[in-house]
């Protein structure tokens, strides 16, 4: 390493907690994240597999904070490396990128600010980073980590293979001693196996998240009059942002010309379009000038906007892999989302045209994976069971919240059946896919089932009383559930997991559905609350205000606080620094920078509302205090007791408001209380009090300078 560089390592040393906090104004991990924190502050390398808004850039950015020295990121898009940039340099933290967008002289400046230590976290691209010249800036730093983002690009296998990526192999050749962590949110098992290969990291320890994004609601309706459902749908989520994902340029260029036609706020975004219009129309989605976004999947890793509140799918995706990326990008605050897609069997036959006329070592792996994202759509089972199991993850319950759930199947006793499908997986040597199974059950002979010897085997015709398409159905069915899964590198042979053991040796029962006619489903509407009515027009003038802020410091709107930040205001109302810096994903920089005009859109909004809301009333009297009035005059104006406004600034000083009391009680008044106070004691009783003083002041007034003189006590003794 260089001994010219001197690191302000103003960061170092933190605990990872503190760090979360303050920075991030988050109070606790989510599940994993600490560990695999821990884990690269103690030099060993990762490979993280977490869903899509479920904190995957917190797992390296804190160690890199932490440790001594410059966290590297590769990250493949240049408008995601400025979306993180932006994002962190909002929670206070030194940040910067690399990349062909930039001058030279811009470069410079950067590497300079390196060198010098400024800089905590860098990121770059694949291509920047595996220069000659570059390489060599890196030996120069002293590094802390490599972060490889989405490195489910570095795959053969993986749905977005990136030749780029492949490079990335060098790092742990050339930098042994500093530990990689590799993130994406999609990868199956053959892809997880590959990534480790390819970046040389085969010891690393592998953290796989549930993949499972309850927020989302999955839903699969018929693919016909589109339109009509997508502007029914768009009128209960008028001022909500969402993706609408088109198979071809064409169809994005008109479903979006058709929501314009309808008043609604749409572009068309596809890989031929110029790069400057294509920057515009994702900055305007990102700050919120624009709704809809109609795209070809080359609208996809750049989306780092947190309140995308639906992803739907005009066209059927090609594999599940790439849906559950798409469908990721709704919902990454946390808040409820939709996902839906609409489903043609056109839409699958066009995908196959395609694969066909691919000039691809791999098409029958494409088009397997076409066929079982078409088992997903036309399944009959809990779709999220059907998700996650393809992920080799198994959901014991039904999600309760999907079409299939909202709509349920009948279900009947298909263990036989299970146990039939199995054992001739079985006695096929695992060797065999999908359809050689169904004509080995059906006792169908052809040249592959002779020569393989299947012809011969126990199972062999022993499901003659089913049709073949009922056969597929059955199997799929059981890959849904987790019962089989399909090895994609062995000629797609159907292989038995722990699950199919179970039911093959140790008695467990499976269940089946029969098939239904499938129906649009109809989401269920009930009326809101007041509260509910309440907090969503307290979170419309918080979004309005949150625009303006973003306008003025040309920001995108969730880089300020994302809508789960916004809600949790709604929700609990905090009305000074130390209330608003307990909300979730406020740290101490956005509080510095935003908090007070927040704090006051909340009280004024609550003012106007006339405090109809659990805690309200007192943050009405709140606001005509900061306006100057004096009690007597806030009673007159509220038409309530004085007693009931002294009760107010009790309850206030209680939360912690900062309330000088007199300036409130004449000041004979407030010595005569507080005399007695201190007197008989700061734990005496309220009635004692009051007859003490002879019975000449309010409870309310008594409340509320004991409250004052406990609250100064507590200050002393701290």
């Amino acid at each position: 390493m260089s001994t010219l560089i001197s690191f302000d390592d103003q960061h170092t040393g933190k605990k990872p907690q503190e760090v979360l906090k303050a920075y991030f104004g988050y109070d606790s991990f989510r599940p994993m994240q600490e560990e695999i924190i821990e884990l690269v502050i103690d030099n060993k390398d990762a490979l993280v597999i977490m869903p899509t808004g479920g904190g995957k850039s917190i797992c390296y950015q804190i160690p890199a904070l932490v440790k001594k020295g410059i966290g590297i990121i590769i990250s493949p898009l240049i408008s995601l490396m400025r979306d993180q940039v932006e994002g962190l340099k909002q929670n206070g933290i030194a940040a910067a990128y690399i990349n062909s967008s930039q001058t030279s002289h811009e470069q410079q400046k950067i590497e300079r600010a390196c060198a010098y230590g400024d800089i905590k976290l860098l990121y770059v691209s694949p291509e920047k980073l595996a220069t000659d010249w570059f390489l060599s800036f890196l030996r120069t730093l002293e590094i802390n980590l490599f972060a490889i983002d989405e490195a489910h690009c570095i795959s053969f296998w993986g749905h977005d293979f990136r030749p780029e990526y492949k490079q990335l192999g060098l790092l742990k050749n050339k930098f042994p001693n500093i530990p990689v962590i590799a993130l994406t949110a999609t990868a199956d098992k053959l892809t997880r196996k590959d990534i480790v290969e390819q970046l040389n990291i085969q010891t690393a320890k592998q953290f796989i998240s549930s993949f499972d994004r309850p927020n989302l609601q999955l839903m699969v309706q018929p693919g016909r009059d589109r339109l009509g459902q997508i502007v029914q749908y768009l009128k209960s989520h008028q001022t909500e942002s969402g993706i609408i994902y088109c198979l071809s340029r064409k169809s994005t260029e008109s479903l979006a010309q058709k929501l314009r036609d309808k008043g609604y706020k749409a572009a068309h975004y596809h890989a031929k379009l110029p790069p400057k219009k294509r920057a515009a129309v994702q900055d305007a989605f990102l700050r919120d000038d624009l709704q809809i976004v109609c795209a070809t999947i080359a609208f996809g890793m750049g989306i780092d906007k947190s309140n995308v509140r639906f992803v739907l799918h005009y066209n059927l995706p090609k594999n599940i892999e790439s849906y559950y990326q798409e469908i990721g990008r709704a919902g990454r605050d946390g808040l409820s989302s939709d996902a839906i897609l609409f489903y043609t069997y056109a839409d699958v036959n066009t995908h196959r045209t395609i694969i066909e006329d691919e000039a691809s070592d791999i098409k029958n792996v494409k088009i397997t994976k076409l066929l079982r994202l078409q088992q997903f759509a036309e399944t009959n089972t809990c779709r999220r069971k059907v998700l996650l199991n393809y992920f080799g993850e198994k959901l014991d319950q039904n999600c309760g919240s999907c079409d299939v759930c909202q709509n349920p199947r009948k279900t009947f006793d298909g263990t036989i059946i299970a146990q039939k499908v199995m054992s001739a997986v079985a006695r096929c040597r695992e060797k065999a896919a999908m359809g050689t199974i169904v004509y080995v059950l059906r006792g169908r002979v052809n040249n592959q089932i002779v020569a393989q010897g299947f012809n011969k085997i126990k199972t062999f015709g022993k499901g003659k009383d089913f049709k073949e398409q009922e056969w597929f159905d059955f199997i799929t069915q059981l890959l849904n559930l987790g019962y089989l899964e399909i090895a994609y590198d062995q000629h797609n042979a159907l292989k038995l997991t722990e699950h199919s053991r179970k039911v093959l040796f140790e008695g467990e029962k499976v269940k089946l559905v029969q098939p239904v006619d499938r129906q649009a489903a109809v989401p269920k509407i009930r009326k809101k609350t007041k509260k509910e009515m309440f907090e969503d027009g307290l979170f419309e003038r918080l979004r309005v205000l949150r625009k303006q802020i973003a306008i003025a410091v040309e920001l995108a709107p969730y880089q300020i606080f994302n809508d789960k930040t916004l809600r949790a205001m709604t929700q609990t109302l905090p009305i000074n620094e130390k209330e608003f810096i307990e909300i979730s994903g406020v740290g101490v920089h956005k509080l510095t920078e935003y908090g007070q005009a927040f704090i006051e859109a909340i009280i004024n909004f609550v003012a106007e509302e006339g405090g109809k809301i659990k805690g309200g009333t007192k943050i009405v009297t709140y606001h005509y205090h900061l306006q100057g009035l004096k009690p007597e005059i806030i009673a007159d104006r509220r038409q309530v007791t004085l007693s009931t406004i002294y009760n107010h600034f009790a309850g206030l000083l209680t939360r912690g408001i900062e309330i000088d009391v007199s300036e409130i009680i004449p000041a004979e008044e407030y010595q005569d209380i507080a005399n007695m106070i201190k007197k008989h004691g700061l734990d005496s009783k309220l009635r004692d009090l009051y007859a003490a003083l002879g019975e000449q002041y309010d409870y309310g007034i008594i409340q509320l300078v004991l409250n004052w003189l406990q609250l100064e006590h507590d200050k002393t003794v701290k």
